[in-house]
């Protein structure tokens, strides 16, 4: 039975980073993944300032300004509650939340999962697509099976790492307890092409009647889009014409801008999915380590995915490399960071999606309070500061009910 430093199941953005790391400083690792190409999955695509930061750590970004990693470096929040000119002049420029980096990364995720697991390769990894793994045994000694070219492997690590998504084959195998809140809208994303006259440095949200929409460019005309509705409006975006049905909803008059989503052409398959958020206080057990997903995720609507999977990867990469003792108390710290992490991106989800994401005369109310009250207290949009500069970057009392009542005030429901 063949054995390796690191077993990795999972070789998307995370479990790809994590073996490039590893075996740049010479370790053993195994890379398994189940696809045979990356495809268009409509997550993923963004990585906020502070997780640009990240991967600058970890040795990755110049990688990924070489393959088309395009920065914005402006951000609007438009809404029916302001005009479209209040909102353009209140522009916030995204260089200000961590040194040296210009705003967020936007990369499509197929090309980057294929430019990290190619650097994994390049790094000395073993690679292996196409796989079926069919076993996970955690423990003193962790091992796995898989199915590979019509073939059945085993295989024991030192250490196994789960990698794998959402549906963690790894998590459940090891125990982790997956535990998720209530869902409260959906959020659907698509990819826009030829959106030529949409300014390809400028992010832009806002919410209008029923509808909240999130936009942020590619390069060369191409546009991420997302949209957020009500939960009892689960058959909205269904059938034949709903990736048109999608893009004409992006007509808002508190965003005339979006006339060149609007315009654009449909690049990619129209996802729906609930927004709720999931965690595992410990993300680790004997002989196994989760990261990205596989640990649990964050809400979309703040789009931080990418950032706490390339926080995963650099924390869990330097406690390995300090020690040769490969247990669970060495992951300790990993794991409280990550709690604590994820409460507060969870919390500043939720304010976000207070604000825009909930609709109808009270949601638009709030939110023109918000807008007028932020003006002179700049405190009540902290949480936006967590998102984009990292939830350490904001204090502690700032994650608390008490701030959440003075952000959405008194016609919260």
């Amino acid at each position: 039975m063949a054995t390796y430093d690191l077993a990795i199941v999972g070789g998307g953005v995370g479990g790809s980073a994590l073996a490039t790391v590893m075996a740049r400083e010479g370790y053993s690792v195994l890379l398994l993944e189940q696809s045979e190409t990356y495809v268009d999955r409509v997550r993923g695509e963004w990585i906020a300032p502070w997780g640009v930061a990240e991967t600058r750590r970890l040795g990755l970004y110049d990688l990924l300004r070489l393959v088309g990693g395009h920065h914005v470096t402006r951000h609007v929040t438009f809404d029916e509650s302001r005009d479209p000119s209040d909102a353009e002049a209140r522009t916030l420029p995204l260089s200000i939340f961590a040194d040296g980096v210009p705003g967020p990364l936007c990369l499509g995720h197929p090309l980057h999962c294929q430019t990290l697991l190619d650097a994994a390769r390049d790094a000395g990894a073993e690679v292996r697509r196409g796989v079926q793994v069919t076993s996970v045994v955690a423990g003193e000694k962790p091992r796995l099976t898989f199915e590979h070219d019509g073939q059945n492997f085993e295989v024991g690590a030192r250490l196994l790492v789960g990698a794998d998504g959402r549906a963690s084959q790894v998590r459940e195998a090891a125990g982790v307890t997956l535990h998720q809140d209530k869902p409260h809208h959906w959020f659907a994303g698509l990819l826009v092409e030829s959106a030529d006259g949409w300014d390809q440095d400028l992010q832009a949200i806002g919410t209008e009647g029923d509808f909240g929409f999130l936009a942020f460019p590619q390069g060369d005309g191409r546009v991420r889009i997302y949209g957020g509705y009500a939960l009892g409006q689960q058959h909205r975006f269904k059938g034949p014409d709903a990736a048109r049905q999608f893009l004409d909803t992006f007509a808002m008059r508190c965003s005339p801008m979006n006339q060149h989503l609007v315009a654009g052409k449909p690049a990619g398959p129209l996802y729906s999915y609930i927004n709720a958020d999931s965690w595992t206080n410990e993300p680790y057990a004997p002989g196994v380590v989760l990261i990205g997903d596989a640990a649990g995720w964050n809400d979309p609507i703040i789009g931080l995915g990418l950032s706490i999977t390339y926080r995963d990867v650099r924390l869990v990469s330097e406690l390995l490399k300090s020690t040769d003792l490969w247990n669970t108390a060495t992951l300790r710290p990993y794991g409280e960071e990550r709690r604590e992490r994820m409460r507060r991106l969870r919390f500043a989800a939720s304010l976000q999606a207070g604000l825009d994401m909930e609709f109808g005369e009270a949601a638009r109310e709030r939110r023109r309070l918000h807008f007028e009250r932020s003006a002179s207290d700049p405190t009540l949009g902290v949480h936006g500061v967590a998102v984009m500069a990292g939830p350490e970057a904001a204090p502690a009392e700032f994650f608390t009910e008490q701030h959440r009542a003075r952000v959405l005030g008194p016609l919260e429901a």
